[in-house]
């Protein structure tokens, strides 16, 4: 048998090993963010080289899946602000935030979130500026393609027959649509603060549970607080563009819904890919231990 001295000599050097092995594995974290965004970025180049096609429809059903989460959520406004007055604008930013869960859990394309990767991915070089600009600029296009395809085909069913320009979403568009440059320029800096909060907590949380309601959560506040995103604004435009309603519906023009359009672009692209995805990439960028 070994004597305990024999023991602690033997012990002892291999104890050592192992705390500097772990020590050198905490001050070595992988930054989970930096994985997922070049991954993100990586595939979406991928995608958007080989079909082109392919990265078009993925881009279509983000907007056709908040164009179907608009759709319901105004007409259970309408419904239930005959119940209780005002109460609309409590139920429908719930009943909406699900589209962007649909969007985050089924890998559709949106365009306010490819602002984050894409800006994100720049930074970190993981991505050429000129290929994340005509990826988001494509994307945009298509959101718009599918919002505006489900717009059409909901303008064919029973509930859109009998809309109303004083109704839950002809009101929210002309509120919208009446906006000055600077005011549509701020809102939209907060509403993609606010999504890309949900874009982050999507990424580096683990439950699928938790994951959802902090989507729900962030997605809830934008939607209640009226700011400007442009995909959403895509989905109650096209609503509204197919029905009888369009030309009841203060300021609904074209020349001006392209302003609100051009302006809500600019001001998503500040609030998520300069105020988070940017941050976050020179956050986590060279950095061995505080990293997400």
């Amino acid at each position: 048998d070994l004597s305990i001295s024999e023991r602690e000599s033997f012990i002892l050097p291999f104890a050592g090993i192992m705390i500097l092995y772990f020590e050198r594995k905490i001050g070595m974290a992988e930054s989970s963010f930096i994985t997922k965004v070049a991954f993100a970025c990586e595939k979406k180049e991928a995608l958007y080289n080989s079909s082109k096609a392919k990265y078009a429809i993925r881009s279509m059903y983000a907007g056709a899946f908040l164009t179907l989460s608009t759709a319901a959520g105004a007409i259970a406004a309408d419904v239930i602000n005959k119940i209780v007055p005002g109460s609309g604008r409590l139920l429908f930013p719930f009943i909406f935030a699900w589209g962007l869960v649909y969007i985050l859990f089924l890998n559709a394309e949106l365009t306010t979130s490819n602002m984050m990767y894409l800006t994100a991915g720049t930074f970190l070089k993981k991505i050429k500026f000129s290929k994340a600009l005509v990826i988001l600029l494509y994307c945009t296009f298509f959101n718009l393609v599918g919002a505006a395809i489900i717009g059409w085909i909901f303008n064919q069913t029973v509930a859109y027959s009998g809309l109303t320009p004083d109704g839950f979403i002809g009101t929210v568009a002309a509120n919208k649509l009446g906006r000055g440059n600077s005011t549509v320029l701020f809102e939209a800096i907060a509403a993609n603060i606010f999504v890309n909060i949900a874009i982050l907590a999507f990424l580096l949380i683990k439950s699928s549970t938790a994951k959802m309601w902090i989507v729900i959560s962030a997605i809830y506040m934008f939607v209640f607080l009226t700011n400007e995103h442009l995909a959403a604004n895509f989905a109650s435009f096209s609503l509204i563009a197919f029905n009888k309603i369009a030309n009841q519906v203060q300021g609904f023009d074209v020349v001006n819904i392209l302003r609100h359009f051009s302006i809500t672009f600019i001001g998503n692209v500040i609030g998520g890919g300069l105020l988070i995805g940017l941050p976050y990439a020179w956050l986590n960028k060279n950095e061995e231990t505080y990293v997400d």
